[in-house]
């Protein structure tokens, strides 16, 4: 008795340990490429990382920067790995955060002021309305017709661009500010500071719940585990009677809607109001955070912290010292080519069974 449990608690801790090795080699892989390119530009590595920490994580001002710019991915890197957990590439949440953006601004300063703080559940109902339906309509086509999500969610995207590049350009364009903006939103609509003066705003404790939220769902739920057998086997998956369609539609749904929340987070609590070039690529940069992940809870707020840091410290490096903000570019790309590794095959920790 003692034995097998001995043996359950070291396989267990066998587990961990590869897990825990998947999520943090693309990060390891990244700072050796990096420092190889540093060496070559004769700059000292270990100089140049310890900046780009102390930039991100140094002090209370650096910690709110870094967090605000992860609250973006937190949401994006959710919506992206519930489709992947279930084998749906979804290329389109890009898209969805940028529509949802809008239609929350828009409630932002299109309503009266004297609306008040409803004004922010009425933005994040507008905002999520919109990004589900943006999603659901290719998650159907794939569901019903079989028609290859990677392209309408890829030009659904550009879609999204050319719509919201049109009536920030056009109908809703500032008259005060000048081109490519919107009104600024009413103060009553913007989200609370968690961190004055910095811009850490509350979609952060948003984000965070959904990231556990999700974490809830794919482990305790029957649609949660339904979800990863789709992903895993979809031959038996409909033999055990798991409608494949439903389950294609709910999670581009689900990635709609929390595109939406992110959307909303963003247009509310950050900006203020819709600009082009809303997105500085958040949804691609979420894709990159589930893979990392490994479309985990815990791997995607690391994923998400991560990019944040490497974004909020990229820019301040480059203010106070030579250092090039390539070298933040060359992290951040090796970080996405082996995040797409598939490490789950590699038992480096497990001892072969002799026979």
């Amino acid at each position: 008795m003692l034995r097998e449990a001995t043996k359950a608690l070291r396989a267990a801790g066998e587990a961990w340990l590869e897990r825990g090795f998947a999520l943090a080699f693309p990060f390891i892989a990244a700072l050796v490429v990096a420092s190889l390119v540093l060496l070559v530009i004769g700059k000292n590595p270990l100089e140049v990382f310890t900046l780009m920490a102390v930039e991100a994580f140094g002090s209370s001002s650096r910690f709110a920067a870094t967090m605000s710019a992860a609250t973006p991915l937190l949401f994006t890197g959710v919506a992206t790995a519930i489709c992947f957990r279930a084998g749906v590439f979804n290329v389109g949440v890009e898209g969805a955060f940028i529509v949802g953006g809008l239609g929350a601004a828009f409630i932002g300063f299109a309503l009266p002021a004297t609306l008040g703080p409803m004004l922010i559940p009425l933005g994040f109902a507008l905002a999520v309305a919109a990004s589900t339906f943006w999603l659901a309509v290719p998650g159907y086509l794939l569901a019903r017709y079989e028609i290859e999500e990677v392209v309408t969610t890829l030009m659904l995207n550009f879609v999204a661009l050319g719509v919201t590049g049109y009536l920030v350009n056009g109908p809703l364009l500032s008259e005060k500010t000048g081109n490519n903006v919107t009104p600024l939103i009413h103060e009553s609509a913007e989200l609370a500071r968690l961190i004055p003066p910095s811009t850490l705003h509350a979609g952060f404790l948003l984000g965070l719940a959904v990231v556990a939220g999700y974490g809830f769902w794919v482990r305790r739920t029957p649609a949660g585990i339904e979800n990863a057998i789709v992903g895993r086997n979809r031959r038996f998956a409909r033999a055990i009677g798991i409608s494949i369609p439903g389950t294609i539609i709910l999670v581009m749904v689900i990635s709609g809607f929390v595109s939406g929340l992110g959307g909303a987070s963003h247009a509310l609590g950050q900006l203020h109001r819709f600009a082009e070039g809303f997105s500085p690529g958040y949804g691609f940069t979420g894709m990159a955070v589930a893979l990392l992940g490994r479309n985990t809870a815990f791997g995607i707020l690391f994923g998400a912290i991560l990019f944040g840091a490497l974004a909020s410290a990229g820019t301040t490096v480059q203010l106070f010292s030579d250092i090039p903000l390539d070298i933040v570019n060359i992290i951040e790309g090796t970080v996405m080519i082996f995040a797409v590794v598939e490490l789950g095959r590699i038992t480096l920790f497990r001892r072969r069974a002799v026979s």
